[in-house]
């Protein structure tokens, strides 16, 4: 049983922490100790009913945790007093628990994980997620001149070379950072987790309706390219009368009316719905076929498109781009996906477009897809599998961390 400390800039109230991080933890507390420090929003702070539930379930699973306010506002600034307040917090924490291993989610984590290891010696995994200080540049938020960035890649450097075990989303990623000049014949010890999918609540059930109904999950802006996506829908509609498109997201339905009525799609045929996480599969188990357009820059290639296990799981194919992650090789080898090219502008050919939709139509309609896209969640995306490999790290990192 390694004694760990799991550092979160997610809070674990955010769906995407009660889907990417509550999940694992949950799991790993079956085997092991875990203290977990995570950063909510004040409005998650604030809600002390859902605060309450949370915390008590965590308990009931042996779980300690440690909340910290995350600072929404003075941007770059806020970031570094959170991990001043981070690192200050984990190594409290870690010297009076005699932590063995500090597991940190993504960079800023990380950076308080460095802080840990120097003071107290404990093994340090860095869970990349993808590469961070390249995705502000692709997402222009910084530029690749800016000091951000080059105080964060040479922070980077760091969080490789200390690392005594590296987590990446993808394979692509593992190419990529293995190919970093300063980390030859340096490569630290890599597992490669995908974004694993809870396959008890994205499962397969039975969708008898006589239309076809395209389905999307989550965000809509930021990364994922929306605009893309209308666009596809409205192809689609012009292509098949009867075809739907569902929605499930959370925060953004003026956004995505707006959005679809300017590109004329029939909003008669549009279904936007919002859901709590445990309640997301049974909308995805009434779609035919799933959608995800996310921007294709060199920093995606560290990246796992969360919906694209979920959509498995419930046994729906998908229609995606190219240049983000393993998606093309994942849907090439199991054949439960259709991929696209966009050009330099990231636009896409009307009759390319048209041929991938009646492909992603004939696949939804193929009797074997339900299961192959069934079994390769549980292959490549299973929580399940994602733990056990957690585990394995774990146990074969907690002797270093104790022997520190």
């Amino acid at each position: 049983m390694a004694n760990t400390l799991y550092i979160s800039y997610t809070g674990l109230m955010d769906p995407l922490g009660q889907s990417q991080v509550l999940q694992y933890v949950l799991g790993l507390s079956k085997d092991h100790k875990i203290t977990v420090i995570s950063f909510e929003k004040p409005e998650n702070l604030n809600d002390k009913v859902k605060m309450e539930k949370l915390r008590t379930r965590l308990n009931e699973c042996g779980v300690d945790w440690r909340t910290l306010k995350y600072t929404k506002r003075l941007s770059m600034l806020g970031k570094l007093l959170d991990i001043a307040k981070g690192a200050f917090t984990a190594t409290k924490v870690s010297q009076r628990s005699r932590i063995h291993i500090v597991h940190c989610r993504s960079y800023i984590a990380s950076i308080m994980g460095l802080a840990v290891k120097a003071r107290t010696g404990a093994a340090f995994i860095f869970d990349m997620r993808g590469f961070w200080p390249d995705e502000r540049v692709d997402g222009g938020i910084w530029t690749k001149t800016s000091i951000a960035y080059r105080i964060f890649k040479a922070i980077e450097k760091q969080l490789f070379l200390n690392a005594d075990h590296v987590v990446s989303l993808t394979c692509a990623g593992v190419r990529e950072f293995s190919r970093f000049d300063y980390l030859e014949n340096k490569v630290p010890p890599y597992t490669v987790i995908p974004t694993c999918t809870n396959l008890d609540l994205f499962s397969p059930a039975d969708n008898s309706g006589s239309c076809f109904t395209l389905g999307y999950i989550g965000s809509v802006g930021s990364w994922y390219m929306f605009d893309q996506v209308v666009f596809a829908v409205s192809r689609l509609f012009a292509m098949r009368s009867d075809a739907r498109f569902l929605i499930v997201n959370k925060g953004g339905h003026e956004f995505i009316r707006d959005k679809l009525s300017d590109a004329g799609v029939d909003l008669e045929r549009v279904d936007i719905v919002e859901a709590p996480f445990d309640k997301v599969g049974e909308y995805v188990s009434r779609m035919d076929a799933g959608i995800f357009f996310i921007k294709p820059a060199w920093s995606k290639r560290a990246s796992c498109p969360t919906r694209m296990g979920e959509f498995l799981a419930c046994g729906k194919p998908c229609l995606a781009n190219v240049g983000v992650g393993d998606v093309k090789e994942d849907f090439e080898e199991t054949k439960t996906g259709i991929t696209i090219d966009f050009d330099e502008h990231n636009d896409i050919n009307d009759e390319d477009l048209d041929a991938s939709l009646r492909s992603l139509i004939d696949l939804a309609g193929d009797p074997g897809v339900s299961q192959r896209c069934r079994q390769a969640a549980v292959d490549r995306f299973s929580l399940d599998n994602g733990i056990d490999k957690y585990n394995q790290i774990y146990q074969g990192l907690s002797m270093i961390g104790a022997v520190k």
